[in-house]
């Protein structure tokens, strides 16, 4: 699935391809696609301009200039690609919205369980998935008090709180592995038993490796491309996820993968030593 760093480099690929670009007409080939009905998904969108594309957490939103903005999900395959109209759709290709430039922005989806929605510009907070976001990881909004105050209340385990979108938006598999071998953080740790020292190293490394992973153009450990088909970077510098049976790079302890709240969880487990 495609985490904060992969959904922000799509934001901004997209961005420069088609603001202020002009909907034709749009083609939803796969109703279950839409929250809500397809028609008037289609209606609100016909001859609309976007006008800007801003994101939260693993969300896109596409705002139109009738204050309308889609909200978009990318679950685990979604990808838009900018591309000639009278091109021959791709596979899986779902949703198509036609510019009066003679280029469409299309939808393709392997599993098809990315989903849009309308809502008026503004109520975005009406959506609970968008209201429970927690803070987005950066300096300005992630402060290292509150989150240490959240996990003092959370006897699950670190990497399972890692995961939960209330806590902090944007952390995947991925980078939650990552982030907790920078931290010397055994994923199994309880989270109320990290102390004060322990959260703001967490807390800095949260912000420091998603904003290294932004420029890098994000992770590509499958399939993962941006809207101009490129595959992301930075799995060039991963040091603990899908390196199962690899050298720790600090300590040469051949990393593990175990399996943590039903996720794939790759660490070092001589220098993540799990706190009795």
């Amino acid at each position: 699935m495609p985490e904060l760093p992969e959904v922000e480099t799509v934001r901004r690929g997209l961005l420069s391809q088609i603001k202020n670009e002009k909907i034709r007409d749009v083609k939803v080939l796969y109703g279950k696609m839409i929250n809500g009905d397809v028609q008037d998904f289609i209606a609100k969108l016909t001859n609309q301009t976007i006008e800007d594309i801003d994101r939260r957490g693993k969300y896109l939103l596409f705002r139109f200039s009738n204050d309308i903005t889609m909200i978009s999900h990318l679950r685990m395959e979604g990808k838009y690609f900018v591309e000639p109209s009278e091109d021959e759709l791709k596979k899986h290709t779902h949703v198509i919205f036609n510019f009066s430039d003679g280029n469409s922005l299309r939808y393709n989806d392997v599993r098809k369980f990315g989903r849009m929605q309308l809502i008026k510009t503004g109520e975005e907070n009406s959506v609970k998935s968008l209201a429970k976001l927690g803070p987005e990881p950066t300096e300005a909004d992630f402060k290292v008090d509150d989150f240490y105050k959240q996990l003092q209340k959370k006897k699950k385990v670190i990497k399972n709180t890692l995961l939960d979108q209330t806590v902090v938006a944007g952390i995947g598999n991925i980078y939650a592995d990552e982030v907790l071998w920078l931290s010397k953080i055994n994923p199994q740790t309880p989270s109320n038993k990290l102390n004060y020292e322990e959260v703001k190293l967490l807390h800095d490394n949260i912000i420091s490796e998603l904003a290294w992973a932004i420029k890098c153009g994000g992770t590509t450990v499958r399939s993962y491309t941006d809207s101009f088909g490129h595959s992301g970077k930075f799995q060039l510098n991963l040091h603990v996820y899908h390196k199962t049976g690899m050298p720790c790079e600090r300590c040469g302890t051949p990393i593990e993968r175990i399996v943590v709240g039903q996720r794939g969880t790759h660490y070092c487990p001589k220098c993540q030593v799990l706190k009795s």
